[in-house]
C-alpha cells in the first residue's frame, strides 16, 4: 500500500505539474482558488482503486506562466494533459474554482468526462456581487499581509477552527498575488445557466452545510437543473468537507464512482 499511494511528480511536454499515482481508471482532481494539487492528499487513498490525475492550475502551485488566467484556459490545460497521457475519458472531480473548471471541461469535451463531482462550487455569480466580490479581495490583497490574508481565508472557509484543520488549511492554501485576483475575476465570469441541462454524465454535488463562500442552496439549484444528479450535504463542514468531513467525503464520493465505473 506504501508504494502504491507514494507520489510521483511528472511534467509533461504541455509543462504542467501533475501528480500521478495509483492504476485503474482514470480520475482527476481539481484544486480550489489559492490551493495546490496537494491539497488533496486526504485523498491519496483513492490510488488503491483508481489512476489519479491531480494538476495544479495556472496561477498555482509550481504552475507559474505568462499565459492568459481564464476558466476556459484551465479546462483546455487538462484536457491537453489527459490526451498528452494517451487518456481517453476520465472522472473528473473539482473543489470550488476547481468546480467550474470541471464544468468547463464537460462543456469543451464531454466525451472526456466518465462522471462530474461538483464540490462547493457554483455555475454564475451576478454581475454587481462579482464586482462587490473583487473590490474586497483587492482591498484585502492590498491592505494585509500574506500570512494575514491566509488566516482570514482559513476561518470563513473552515467551520471547525480546530488547531489540527488550521495546520492542514495553511499547508496547501499558497495564493500567489501575481495570479489570486485574476484567477477570482475568472470565476466570477462563469455562465453555466445554459450548459447544466445539458450534462448527460453522472453528477454528484456536493455542499457543506456551513460553507460562506458557496453556500448550499446555490448547490442545490445546480442539482435541480442537472437531470438525475446526486445532491449530499456534510453536515458541521464549511467550504472544505474534503479537509473537515475526510472520512465521510472520501465514502460518499467512493460510493459514488464506484458505482458508475465502466463495466469490465
Amino acid at each position: 500500500m506504501g508504494k502504491l499511494l507514494s507520489k510521483k511528480f511528472f511534467k509533461n511536454f504541455f509543462g504542467i505539474p501533475y501528480l500521478r499515482m495509483g492504476a485503474g481508471e482514470p480520475l482527476v482532481f481539481i484544486h480550489g482558488l489559492g490551493e495546490i494539487k496537494e491539497g488533496w492528499s486526504n485523498q491519496f487513498e483513492f490510488a488503491q482503486q483508481y489512476d489519479l490525475i491531480i494538476p495544479d492550475l495556472r496561477g498555482h502551485g509550481e504552475y507559474i506562466t505568462d499565459e492568459k488566467i481564464s476558466i476556459k484556459n484551465f479546462a483546455l490545460d487538462i484536457i491537453n494533459l489527459l490526451k498528452g497521457l494517451g487518456i481517453e475519458s476520465a472522472h473528473i472531480c473539482g473543489l470550488s474554482m476547481g468546480g467550474m473548471v470541471a464544468q468547463e471541461i464537460y462543456r469543451q469535451a464531454p466525451e472526456m468526462c466518465r462522471s462530474l463531482t461538483l464540490v462547493s462550487t457554483f455555475h454564475y455569480a451576478p454581475k454587481q456581487f462579482g464586482q462587490l466580490f473583487l473590490k474586497l479581495r483587492k482591498l484585502r490583497s492590498e491592505s494585509f499581509s500574506l500570512e494575514e490574508q491566509k488566516n482570514i481565508a482559513a476561518r470563513v472557509c473552515l467551520y471547525s477552527w480546530t488547531e489540527e484543520n488550521f495546520e492542514n488549511f495553511y499547508k496547501f492554501y499558497h495564493p500567489n498575488r501575481d495570479y489570486y485576483l485574476l484567477s477570482a475575476k475568472a470565476c466570477l465570469e462563469v455562465n453555466n445557466v445554459c450548459l447544466l441541462p445539458k450534462i448527460k454524465v453522472p453528477t454528484l454535488i456536493i455542499g457543506g452545510q456551513y460553507d460562506s463562500v458557496t453556500p448550499p442552496w446555490i448547490q442545490f439549484l445546480m442539482h435541480k437543473q442537472i437531470r438525475h444528479s446526486e445532491f449530499v450535504i456534510f453536515r458541521n463542514t464549511g467550504h472544505i468537507a474534503k479537509l473537515e468531513a475526510k472520512e465521510a467525503f472520501n465514502e460518499v464520493l467512493r460510493n459514488f464512482l464506484n458505482k458508475h465505473k465502466k463495466a469490465c
